[in-house]
């Protein structure tokens, strides 16, 4: 495996759905702008997916650093991580930290030459952004915030592939920011802090076992837990409809609500989970693709990738919807 190919797939390129979709659809929603430019809408989806891998070999970094041998190997040990076994490629020596850090260094750098180039033309407004970007990405897991050590890291997440990745992208893209990319930024980011909470609740037990502060062991509450949860499942969809009474959406953009029954069985799925984990479930053509469905089942992780995939199909789905009404309006 050469080096390029190396890095890429141990910076967890399974999670760049999460900044990829919002980019695209950033791009799609510009595309009927009169200042379009779309070698520069190209240059932001790709300094996302350089930016956001080198925040996960960032988050690497950092957690490598902050926690011990102890606390890693208590990780690899409970929940849902236990399968996952994150930075074994430094642990089984693959790589050694400063061969890390370079590597971080390399993706922070492609996608810095991308905005610089972007601000040429744009001016400093995406400057503010890409900073932005740049000190919420790093304070992840990196001093002085570390704010996923706090419980915070999944809403920062929402925070920066929703509004400001694609306050990002849509400026770099169009020249402007208008009122109905802020209209779905906000719902796109919540639906991909539910991925990552979704996640939280699942491994809650484990995670308070080993000390590790997701925003799940920061409410403590199972009652709190799903009324954060009702929250980032559905106000996504009490924005969109704002969205469309105040004039800024289309009447289009009613069409997101068929998404809404996927979110109704995922709090669902979660109320069972809260009660009884080990109930089994069995996936329904309405909650998306769930693929090699036999092979999870063989490894024992269904109760918990069938509530996951479905938090991942109701981003997918909500952003697919939006992309198709966003090229019909260009007609």
């Amino acid at each position: 495996m050469n080096v390029l190919g190396f890095w890429y797939n141990n910076a967890r390129p399974k999670a760049l759905p999460q900044s990829m979709l919002p980019a695209l659809l950033a791009v799609c929603m510009a595309a009927g702008s009169p200042d379009f430019s779309l070698p520069l809408a190209i240059l932001a989806v790709a300094g996302v997916l350089f930016g956001h891998l080198g925040m996960n070999l960032f988050d690497d970094y950092f957690d490598y650093r902050k926690k011990g041998t102890e606390f890693r190997d208590k990780m690899a040990g409970e929940g849902i991580r236990a399968r996952i076994a994150k930075c074994s490629y430094l642990t089984s020596g693959a790589a050694t930290l400063s061969q890390l850090l370079a590597a971080c260094l390399v993706f922070s750098l492609v996608a810095l030459v991308f905005g610089v180039v972007i601000f040429w033309f744009r001016g400093e407004y995406i400057a503010w952004i890409a900073l932005a970007l740049a000190v919420l990405g790093i304070s992840y897991s990196g001093a002085p915030l570390r704010l996923s050590y706090h419980g915070w890291g999944e809403l920062e997440v929402g925070f920066i592939f929703g509004p400001l990745l694609m306050a990002g992208v849509y400026y770099s893209a169009a020249g402007t920011i208008t009122p109905a990319v802020l209209f779905v930024s906000f719902p796109v980011g919540l639906l991909v802090a539910n991925i990552l909470y979704t996640h939280s609740i699942m491994d809650y037990e484990p995670d308070k076992k080993v000390g590790k502060m997701t925003l799940a062991v920061l409410l403590r509450d199972k009652k709190r837990m799903l009324a954060v949860l009702f929250f980032l499942l559905f106000c996504p969809f009490a924005i969109i409809a704002w969205g469309i009474v105040r004039g800024e959406l289309s009447v289009w953009y009613w069409a997101v609500f068929l998404t809404l029954p996927m979110a109704f069985s995922l709090f669902r799925l979660m109320i069972w989970f809260v009660r009884d984990p080990h109930r089994v479930f069995t996936p329904r053509f309405w909650m998306g693709p769930m693929t090699n469905w036999e092979n999870i089942q063989k490894i024992g992780i269904d109760w918990f990738m069938i509530r996951w995939l479905l938090a991942r199909n109701l981003l997918s789905f909500f952003c697919l919807i939006v992309v198709i009404i966003s090229l019909l309006t260009l007609f």
